[in-house]
């Protein structure tokens, strides 16, 4: 999977990354190495949490989609 983050020079050093596409989603570390290996985990956790809560019937079909 594929995700669009953004990474940004903070002004009291290091970096912070968010996901646009998942709001909430935010890290941060002092390299650009750190703080994308941050977001990758900020992003494991935030979708696991999401498959966590979601119940589906056992007729429903799970499908991907490209965009």
């Amino acid at each position: 999977m594929r995700i669009r983050v953004i990474l940004e020079p903070s002004e009291e050093g290091g970096y912070t990354v968010l996901v646009p596409s998942l709001p909430g989603c935010i890290s941060e570390g002092d390299t650009r190495e750190e703080a994308l290996k941050n977001i990758q985990e900020a992003i494991e956790l935030y979708l696991e949490s999401v498959d966590d809560d979601l119940h589906f019937s056992e007729q429903a079909e799970f499908l991907e989609v490209a965009l």
